[in-house]
């Protein structure tokens, strides 16, 4: 996410909303992966968070102009990005929800006797991480959809409660209270089952054949370790400032932030050099 002091972003909202096309491709480019590291814990896959974080993408252009400087333009675009994603029934998990009692059975439960060997030649280590990060991040589809706002506003984003309130329409205290709440459920699972970032037993390496036979990764589809890591002080630049609300940061280091995929920044760039852009402008 590229970064701009508050007055320069201001100024180039304000050339967007007048139909500046340099200018809006600036200030898209400044909350697309926001957009999209929310997108991907809410919804759990790759190819879902690419579809939302493009129609939420869609929505800031759409209304630029009605923002009115009432808050900061991040807490807006969240606002937007919130709105929808808490709408947003086309993705995977909403059709085939997840609670941690399942979850936990299947990680008791799943086995991979009897499975062929189906890495496909890709290196055991690489499945692995993919495994990791991928299990970690569905593990979020246990939360309920406010939890899961409340968990990754609070842990990924370490946005200030006031601000986060304002977002979710909680007061502040409400939101601490649950954010706690939650991140301690979510540690507890961890601790209880998950040998990478917890006390148990489960080890991506002797999941890896498992996790293939039931579609959970692909060897020819390796979204996170093929995906771009960005520096966790870079989304942090949209917060007002940082709460520790009860010591839990070191179980979360999964919460890794992503680049937006080249699919994203193609669509906007194609939705920028189109007609419908210039009938937005030109109204």
């Amino acid at each position: 996410m590229q970064k701009n002091t508050d007055e320069e972003l201001q100024a180039l909202i304000e050339e967007a909303a007048a139909g500046d096309k340099e200018a809006l491709e600036t200030v898209i480019k400044s909350v697309q992966d926001l957009i999209f590291n929310l997108s991907l814990r809410m919804l759990g896959t790759f190819p879902d968070a690419e579809d939302a974080a493009q129609d939420i993408l869609l929505k800031v252009i759409t209304h630029l102009s009605s923002f009115k400087k009432e808050s900061s333009f991040s807490t807006w675009v969240f606002r937007i990005a919130v709105n929808h994603l808490n709408s947003y029934k086309k993705h995977m998990f909403a059709r085939y929800p997840l609670s941690f009692e399942y979850y936990g059975s299947d990680i008791e439960n799943g086995s991979e006797k009897d499975l062929p060997d189906l890495t496909q030649n890709v290196e055991q280590v690489i499945l692995a991480e993919e495994l990791k990060m991928s299990c970690t991040n569905v593990m979020l589809q246990c939360l309920d959809t406010e939890s899961r706002f409340i968990f990754i506003l609070g842990t990924m984003f370490r946005i200030d409660s006031r601000i986060a309130g304002e977002i979710l329409g909680l007061t502040p205290e409400a939101y601490r209270k649950r954010l706690s709440r939650v991140r301690k459920k979510m540690a507890d699972f961890l601790t209880e089952y998950c040998g990478e970032y917890g006390d148990g037993a489960c080890r991506c390496r002797d999941r890896i054949n498992y996790a293939i036979h039931n579609h959970r990764i692909s060897p020819a589809r390796l979204d996170y370790t093929n995906a771009s890591e960005l520096p966790e002080q870079t989304l942090q630049s949209v917060k007002d400032a940082m709460e520790e609300i009860d010591g839990l940061s070191q179980k979360f280091s999964f919460c890794r932030f992503y680049e937006s995929p080249e699919n994203t920044k193609q669509f906007i760039r194609n939705f920028l050099d189109s007609t419908s852009f210039s009938v937005i402008r030109n109204s």
